[in-house]
């Protein structure tokens, strides 16, 4: 596994969705350099070569997938209402 940037998965998926279904790293830094973002060419090459040959949707519908197989887990239930909280609700409807 390598680290990726959002902001490079961001701007390969604007490429596709403008219709570029292969993207090059100079299509991705062009795209981040028209927001004043500097591409990192490293991470670029790594995401070119994990996403070469295959279809994006299906990509995202498989990791889709995935975490929808994740059982929820910890974070338990929110928090406890503050002290009070329901009195200015009863009082707006008498």
């Amino acid at each position: 596994a390598f680290p990726l940037s959002m902001k490079h998965v961001a701007a390969y998926l604007l490429a596709v969705l403008g219709g570029n279904a292969s993207p090059s790293e100079k299509d991705i830094s062009n795209i981040l350099g028209s927001v004043g973002i500097e591409a990192d060419g490293a991470r670029v090459k790594d995401l070119i070569a994990a996403l070469k040959g295959k279809n994006v949707e299906e990509v995202i519908a498989e990791g889709s997938k995935k975490l929808a197989s994740l059982a929820p887990s910890g974070g338990g239930g929110g928090g406890a209402p503050a002290a009070g909280g329901a009195a200015p609700a009863a009082a707006a409807a008498a």
